[in-house]
């Protein structure tokens, strides 16, 4: 029986369930226990490695093929995360700090190695480690409103400058390592990585486009070509002699742009964020030998060696930052901002790692010390973010004339209701029904009935009868609201785009989309029709769960992080439902807990200047000391009919994994009814809401 059992432990299949069931269980645990996802996939392949269990072996050809895509798809996130549009709007001054953030690091890394007794070539490389850096706080100057900030777009452009360089420099010394190098070798390798550079960057960034425009809709074969794109640009870089990595981060640059928002680029992220990448991270867990990694931060000379790098790398990162501060003339608070969010070293940090750790240029000592800082870094960088991001210069509503606009929908406005959940479609219809006819509009139910081969098929005149069904439900549910309907019959392939299609012809203005609980299964199918609908809808998008009829809202409540262009178009929907229900409007804005008197007293007096400017808006205002932010906003919304929020954020990944947006914190807490408003991806919402101002925490 034990032999039985011992032998079914090498079946890769047996494996690979294993790494399914950690990935599906472990980080949930750890993220409970307020620790990260990735402590929690280090420490499982920790326990399930030849260290531990002996369940998992990373000498395998199942593990290694697993976390060698793992590895390269985590360098290709890494590229497809940077803003480009970010970087070439402040290029010169993120090249500037770019240079800063490199160099001090690189040197600084390079000195520690020398005095730990490490050769030319891997103490170049310890200091290639500290030269990159793990955008993993972004998440929170976007939520604070603060990713105009100059410093902060600056740091963001740096990123690209500073994880090309360390992949280079790693390339260089790998080929050194590698054998007999010499000058004429060193510069036939700079010459094909320039060749190569420009090929993948420039060419597959021309036929990405093509591919696009030719392939249309076709998200499968448009999925298909980007995975093909990663792994052909991996394959590349090896041939010419650099690491595959190299290859994997340009293609994501390369098609960056192709990508986009589109649902395309959530599926590829998806992939990564939930299989690949989390076992890659449970391979470097099965590389630790607990014995050693306890002698790192025991042994006085390895703990030396970590201490080094750890405060080492903090030192010169902060370094870089002053000197950038004092180039450019920045705030204290903007140089502590930009200092933190390049501080975390995640992705191509463990990625170089563990390239040179396999070449034989790293010891285990150095692997041990990576993972520490990984810790240190990743921890200390998002909570010194969130500490002085705060505190940037935002322009005050005083500073300003403002020019709010009205949206489209508040006048004569063309609702568009898509239909096809009975158990939602009746309040839904009202609340739409109310705005049209609070803005003398007309409602548009739309039924989409999936189309097949042979239209004349029985199957296909089922469903065509069962979507007039459904539009004749519509008609009849809205009738004593007095409003003008043109129910619409559409035959799709693909629900989202004919939804987004109909908004288009039918020039809607809203799109009102309902939001019942659903199991897991179905409300992630729900989640992806909604953000494909948002990627392609011309007109802004109210997803709704709706637990009373629209006419009942009384109080309504509006959480407000920041002022930007979606919370104020957050505040206009309320104010036209307010108006139709002659409901009460509460603004909650939740800072933290250590928020002084004097910027609690400056944001509620912008938040009141913001209701006097907006026409015909009243409403009370609540700042609320919390530093959870949806416990502060699931306990004030316990009295509230309405709950009014900007649209779901896409899932942001920090190295290739998955962070939960506030909304989908708050939404499970949540009793009363929610309103998600969503504006669409492409529009141009400085053209749209022009005074749109920032406000702190």
């Amino acid at each position: 029986m034990v032999l039985l059992t011992a032998g079914l432990f090498q079946e890769p299949i047996v494996s690979f369930v294993l790494l399914l069931a950690v990935i599906l269980v472990v980080p949930i645990l750890f993220e409970r226990l307020r620790l990260p996802g990735l402590v929690g996939l280090l420490a499982s392949g920790v326990v399930l490695g030849s260290n531990g269990l002996g369940l998992i072996q990373n000498e395998s050809e199942t593990m290694n093929l697993l976390s060698d895509i793992g590895l390269v798809y985590l360098m290709f996130v890494a590229g497809l995360e940077i803003d480009i549009d970010q970087f070439t709007r402040t290029r010169n001054r993120s090249i500037g700090f770019g240079t800063y953030t490199f160099l001090v690091p690189l040197i600084t890394g390079t000195i520690i190695g020398r005095l730990f007794g490490f050769d030319w070539n891997p103490a170049i490389l310890i200091g290639s480690l500290f030269a990159s850096h793990t955008l993993l706080a972004y998440p929170i100057v976007s939520r604070l409103g603060v990713v105009g900030n100059e410093a902060v777009t600056v740091t963001i452009g740096a990123t690209i400058f500073t994880d090309i360089g360390a992949l280079l420099v790693l390339a260089i010394c790998v080929g050194i390592h590698a054998g007999d190098f010499t000058i004429v070798k060193l510069i036939t390798l700079l010459g094909s990585l320039a060749i190569y550079t420009i090929v993948i960057l420039f060419g597959f960034d021309k036929a990405g486009r093509e591919f696009f425009k030719r392939s249309g809709d076709e998200e499968g074969n448009q999925f298909l070509f980007v995975l093909l794109a990663v792994f052909l640009a991996s394959v590349g870089a090896q041939l010419i002699g650099v690491e595959k990595i190299v290859g994997a981060f340009l293609s994501g640059l390369a098609v960056n742009r192709v990508v986009g928002d589109s649902p395309v680029k959530e599926k590829v992220l998806f992939v990564g964020s939930v299989l690949f990448i989390p076992i890659f991270f449970v391979d470097m867990g099965l590389l630790i030998r607990v014995p050693a990694f306890v002698q790192s931060l025991t042994d006085p000379k390895l703990l030396g060696l970590t201490a080094a790098i750890v405060f080492g790398l903090i030192a010169s990162k902060f370094g870089a930052a002053v000197l950038a501060k004092l180039t450019y003339r920045y705030s204290w608070q903007e140089m502590m901002v930009m200092g933190s969010l390049s501080l975390p070293q995640v992705a191509a940090t463990l990625a170089a790692t563990l390239v040179g750790y396999r070449a034989g240029l790293l010891t285990e000592g150095v692997l041990n010390s990576v993972i520490v800082l990984m810790i240190v870094t990743s921890t200390l960088g998002p909570i010194l973010t969130a500490r002085f991001a705060t505190e940037l210069r935002v322009e005050t509503l005083d500073a300003i004339e403002p020019s709010i606009s009205t949206p489209t929908w508040t006048r004569q406005a063309t609702i568009l209701v898509p239909v096809y959940n009975p158990n939602t479609e009746a309040y839904l219809l009202e609340l739409s029904a109310l705005i049209a006819r609070s803005h003398s509009g007309r409602l548009i139910p739309l039924a989409i009935a999936l189309s097949q081969a042979s239209l004349n098929s029985p199957q296909m005149q089922e469903r065509l009868a069962h979507s007039e069904s459904q539009l004749a439900r519509a008609a009849e549910l809205t009738e004593e609201y007095g409003v003008h309907v043109s129910p619409l019959l559409r035959i799709d392939d693909n629900i989202a785009q004919g939804i987004a299609r109909a908004s288009r012809e039918s020039r809607a203005d809203l799109i009102v989309m309902g939001w019942g609980r659903r199991s897991a299964l179905g409300e992630r199918l729900f989640r992806n029709i909604v953000n494909s609908v948002l990627y392609a809808a011309p007109c802004p998008v109210a997803i709704a769960r709706l637990v009373k009829s629209p006419s009942e809202f009384q109080q309504i409540l509006i959480p407000i992080e920041n002022l930007t262009p979606r919370s104020i178009s957050t505040l206009q929907f309320a104010q036209s439902i307010a108006a139709i229900t002659n409901g009460q409007i509460t603004i909650l804005h939740v800072c933290g807990r250590t928020t002084s008197p004097s910027k609690i007293a400056w944001i509620k007096s912008q938040l009141s200047l913001l209701v006097t400017k907006l026409p015909s808006l009243t409403a009370d205002i609540q700042i609320v000391p919390d530093d959870d932010i949806a416990r502060a906003i699931a306990t004030s919304a316990r009295s509230t009919d309405l709950l009014v929020l900007r649209s779901p954020q896409r899932v942001i990944s920090a190295g290739g994994l998955a962070l939960n947006s506030l909304t989908a914190q708050i939404a499970p807490q949540i009793q009363c009814s929610i309103v998600l408003l969503g504006e669409p991806e492409f529009v141009d919402r400085a053209l749209l809401f022009p005074s749109a101002v920032s406000l702190p925490s």
